[in-house]
């Protein structure tokens, strides 16, 4: 990002100001950002709004909320909304409670007078800023977060190691080694990726099913980590990395372990970077694999275990979104800390 930023600080003029190419370009990646980041806010946003206000319409970007008060003689506070008399004049007054399309509301500092009635369209609801920090507080008591965090930590971070072990290991061989039947295995490799993940559903079941890893980490673990699509970055990679340093380590006595660990994987750190993002955010955000082999809600990962909140006649938004924006952190920093990799592979080749 930062090379592209400095081409378009860069003009053709330099004391005349920015051209005409440059202003184009700020406006697209502006667009693009509003585009990819819009969405994001508005759940940050959603996720310290009160219940009323996540489902109010028009919805309003800021956290409002409807401002009430406690009444003497009602055990819950009162919603309180400005009201338009028949005299023109406007008066506060809270809401005791709603008929149709009618709303009967009484003076707060007179509660025992006179129930005055009126019609929606003359009424307009008060409303105050306030961020509904009890969306993270209350989860966080009544839902045994830690323990499902910590679950999808191990999930993410063994798979997403075994991940890289496992598959730069084929890459490796499908790359630096020539045998009879190399073209053949990546052409496999490559038509798999053509098939959707559901149909691979049913054989994965009944293979856990077999060893006896229903309900238990391994299962959701273990037939994920060879990729295809991991295969294949990590080879394409490999293959900018020149064969005569393979072949001088050999001339050396280096054995084919050495060359793997101590030259191959240190001159593929930015595929390996791009892939662990791309591992991470595949077991981070996975849902349908743990939902089908995870059963007991303590083995529940964090995905899994946000569909507590969606009841069969209710859904918690406010907790449901807040949970969310939680479990977006762990991507948000491990992205942050590899990003640097992944441009230093654009810019480079295999060649240091």
């Amino acid at each position: 990002m930062s090379a592209i930023s400095s081409l378009l600080f860069r003009t053709r003029g330099g004391k005349h100001g920015l051209h005409t190419a440059d202003m184009l370009s700020y406006l697209y990646l502006t667009i693009g950002t509003i585009v990819m980041l819009g969405p994001v806010l508005w759940a940050v946003m959603s996720s310290f709004k009160t219940p009323s206000a996540i489902t109010r319409f028009p919805p309003e970007f800021l956290p409002y909320s409807d401002q009430t008060i406690v009444v003497e003689g009602y055990d819950e506070p009162l919603t309180l909304y400005d009201v338009t008399l028949p005299d023109g004049t406007v008066q506060r007054l809270a809401q005791i409670r709603r008929v149709g399309l009618e709303r009967q509301l009484i003076d707060p500092n007179n509660p025992d007078g006179e129930v005055i009635r009126a019609r929606l369209e003359t009424t307009q609801v008060v409303q105050e800023f306030r961020l509904a920090i009890e969306n993270y507080i209350e989860p966080l008591q009544q839902f045994d977060f830690v323990t499902y965090f910590r679950n999808s930590i191990v999930v993410t971070f063994v798979a997403t190691v075994l991940t890289l072990i496992l598959n730069s290991m084929l890459a490796f061989a499908l790359s630096k080694y020539n045998f009879r039947g190399r073209g053949m295995i990546l052409g496999i490799f490559l038509i798999t990726i053509l098939l959707p993940g559901a149909v691979t559903l049913a054989p994965k079941y009944l293979v856990i099913t077999t060893l006896g890893w229903n309900n238990n980490l391994l299962g959701v673990i273990i037939p994920t980590i060879a990729s295809p699509t991991a295969v294949f970055l990590l080879r394409q990679y490999m293959l900018t990395i020149p064969d005569e340093m393979v072949d001088a380590a050999r001339v050396d006595g280096a054995s084919e372990w050495y060359i793997y660990w101590r030259i191959i994987m240190p001159l593929s750190t930015p595929a390996l970077a791009t892939l662990a993002i791309f591992s991470v955010m595949w077991r981070w955000n996975d849902f349908l694999w743990p939902l089908i082999v995870l059963t007991e809600n303590r083995n529940f990962t964090l995905q899994v275990a946000l569909n507590l909140f969606q009841g069969q006649f209710d859904v918690q938004w406010g907790y449901l979104l807040a949970m969310t924006v939680l479990s977006l952190l762990p991507i948000t920093f491990i992205f942050a800390f590899l990003q640097k990799y992944i441009a230093s592979g654009i810019a480079t080749t295999g060649l240091k």
